[in-house]
């Protein structure tokens, strides 16, 4: 069986090529090959010889090359891209590209499916199916990197399917990988996890002691609203998901910025938005108010754009760094699930 390379660091890489009878020196061009060139095929790293190059694909496999692209999507705008990937073993994932005027980011997918089953969201509507590797998170910015080269992504979001918390190892991992200087070099303060609540996973990455963005889904801040959008509320309830947030930002020295989709005459009244700002008050926090797509089949609908900006009027009185979100992609099904959700009805 073909060992996968892609994800290795250049001393397990080394370890791989030498046992298989290649000479030391070639682990590290085609690790330059890989993650500086973001080139994929052994036929096409022109330093190496036909005989390396016939023994290279005899005995190992580079994930991004045999990654099926099963559908790809362009916004009408131009500045969002959406792949939906099929994997390995079959599973597929979303991954977005997305230009923004200080370069690019890509929304990575941490888990196939979602566990989470919030109300307003696509990805966990037939759960989660299992865990990425951090290869596979890792790929999903490489194939970016490949299609607008010479230029690379320089901001990662782990805001696709998934929890990343509870993905924990793998999601780290990727994002240690990725900051490598032999790798894409990417700041950790360009990298946001963003979490439902899991406190135990916001605890740990705390003491990571690197400056990775937190971001959490909070999305209401009366109990049995939250509880109703976002179950796991009732495991981990949003005052001490903020208490741990907050922590966070103390040790990472890093803003919190909380997620937070207005939805009509659910959460979107003025009392929710006073009680929003009495929770975050003095707190390293920022808000990001996201208009809802409309969902009929649940009910939900988008608040009104004076709906709108009168929220954000009473955060913004109330000294809380607030922003509404810039729709991008949503004439592409861009939101977390959508793509994929929609292919498997198709099929």
């Amino acid at each position: 069986m073909k060992k996968e390379i892609f994800g290795l660091t250049p001393e397990e890489l080394q370890q791989e090529f030498v046992a298989a009878g290649l000479k030391k020196f070639r682990a590290s061009q085609v690790y330059q090959w890989l993650y500086k060139k973001c080139v994929f095929k052994f036929e096409e790293m022109h330093n190496l010889s036909k005989a390396d190059i016939a023994v290279l694909n005899e005995k190992f496999t580079v994930m991004p090359a045999s990654i099926n692209i099963l559908t790809r999507w362009k916004s009408s705008d131009g500045l969002t891209e959406k792949l939906l990937l099929e994997l390995q073993d079959g599973n597929s994932v979303e991954t977005v590209l997305m230009h923004h005027d200080y370069g690019y980011s890509v929304c990575v997918s941490s888990q196939v499916g979602c566990a989470m089953a919030c109300a307003f969201c696509a990805s966990g509507l037939n759960g989660c199916v299992r865990n990425l590797t951090s290869a596979e998170i890792i790929m999903q910015v490489y194939l970016f990197n490949a299609m607008i080269a010479p230029q690379q992504v320089s901001r990662v979001v782990v805001m696709g399917s998934g929890e990343p918390m509870l993905n924990y190892d793998e999601v780290t991992g990727a994002l240690k990988f990725l900051h490598r200087e032999d790798v894409a070099f990417m700041s950790y303060r360009n990298m946001t996890v963003s979490t439902c609540g899991i406190i135990p996973g916001i605890e740990r990455l705390a003491e990571e002691n690197i400056p990775i963005n937190l971001a959490v889904s909070l999305h209401a801040v009366k109990d049995d609203v939250r509880t109703q959008l976002m179950p796991v509320n009732k495991g981990f309830p949003f005052p001490e998901v903020i208490a741990a947030a907050e922590k966070y930002a103390r040790a990472s020295g890093r803003q919190v910025t909380y997620e937070y989709i207005l939805i009509k005459d659910k959460n979107d009244s003025p009392e929710d938005a006073q009680l929003l700002s009495n929770y975050l008050k003095f707190k390293h926090a920022s808000v990001n108010l996201i208009p809802a797509n409309p969902v009929p089949e649940k009910g939900f609908e988008r608040p009104t754009a004076k709906r709108i900006e009168g929220f954000l009027r009473i955060l913004q009185k109330n000294k809380i760094n607030a922003t509404i979100r810039k729709e991008m992609g949503k004439d592409i099904n861009a939101a977390c699930g959508q793509l994929r959700a929609k292919f498997k009805d198709n099929k």
